[in-house]
């Protein structure tokens, strides 16, 4: 009997890691369905928080639906075009090629509604949930505050130093009081280097802002690079590097006096940045609404308020949802 026991073991573990494999390949046909809802995401996330290998095992299964996308892709166009004649296997084959590509919607750019965080940033060093700032002190003196909804890893920075990788989010960065203090900070392919200097940096859907605070920072992309003095700002993305230009730094750094301030921004970037740290979702459905110019500060322990404000201010028309979701409209005549 003794000598059976592994056997019966092994089994058990390959029936629970099928188990798992079937539950993750659920979730990964749930989550791309768009028809996900807040109480999935709770039970989502209850369900990866149970151990490493379920996060892993959801990982494995949206990796293996990413690589079927472009074969269920060809022959759902394949099966469209002669549908007629093989109605019974293109229903089945074009089935298939539309829940594969539907998934890929989301699996291939963000979780729908964006309420939570990306599988592939999971692993991160440091994370911050919405709403929620951190701050980490580095080895070499420099200090890093997180704002909401940022994942960042550390490693070993080039000449020496520290290094930040920032995946996701935005943070503040203020290097040592050493001239031997240098961070470099990574994001979006692109590289911040500082000495002796405090700056800001998003990167949000790979396009990334560096606001200089303080002192001056190094700004490499590719082959270019640009030197950022204090008050001045860059972007960066697929398309390159932008010109650098001055910037009032003030509602920049706003949201570390957990106050967010905009000064003549449409609307529609307003509910975007809102967004980033109320639970729930704020919904424009008109696009007139949305470029509407906001002059407001807003506290960010009472985001909520921002709905009724637009309401009271543009006579925008509320429709709530559950899960703190709230859709933003015109009013009717």
């Amino acid at each position: 009997m003794a000598a059976e026991q592994p056997e019966k073991s092994a089994e058990a573990e390959a029936e629970a890691m099928a188990t798992l494999q079937r539950e993750a390949q659920a979730w990964v046909v749930r989550l791309g369905s768009h028809q996900a809802t807040q109480e999935d995401a709770q039970a989502f996330r209850l369900w990866c928080a149970q151990s490493r290998a379920h996060a892993a095992a959801f990982t494995q299964a949206r990796e293996v639906w990413k690589a079927m996308a472009p074969a269920a892709l060809r022959v759902r166009r394949r099966e469209q075009r002669g549908a007629e004649a093989r109605m019974p296997v293109a229903g089945r084959r074009a089935l298939l090629g539309g829940a594969v590509a539907a998934s890929v919607a989301y699996l291939a750019v963000s979780p729908p509604l964006g309420l939570w965080a990306s599988v592939t940033e999971w692993g991160a060093d440091y994370r911050t949930g919405t709403g929620e700032q951190r701050e980490v002190a580095m080895a070499d003196g420099a200090v890093l505050q997180m704002n909401t909804q940022t994942r960042v890893n550390l490693q070993p920075g080039t000449g020496g130093g520290e290094g930040i990788e920032l995946l996701a989010g935005e943070a503040e960065v203020l290097t040592a009081a050493s001239a031997v203090g240098r961070v470099t900070v990574s994001a979006a392919g692109g590289t911040v280097t500082a000495v002796r200097a405090r700056f800001n940096i998003r990167n949000l859907d790979g396009e990334v802002c560096v606001t200089c605070l303080s002192g001056q920072v190094e700004v490499a992309r590719g082959e270019r690079q640009v030197r950022l003095d204090e008050g001045r700002q860059l972007r960066y993305g697929p398309a390159g590097l932008a010109a650098a230009v001055p910037v009032d730094t003030g509602p920049v750094s706003a949201w570390r006096r957990r106050q967010l301030v905009f000064n003549q921004v449409p609307l529609a970037d307003v509910v975007a940045e809102v967004n980033r740290y109320r639970h729930g979702r704020l919904v424009l459905t008109s696009e007139a609404l949305g470029r509407s110019r906001v002059q407001a500060s807003f506290s960010i322990d009472r985001l909520d308020d921002v709905a009724d404000l637009v309401r009271d201010v543009y006579g925008a028309e509320l429709t709530q949802l559950p899960g703190g979701i709230v859709l933003l409209g015109l009013a009717k005549a």
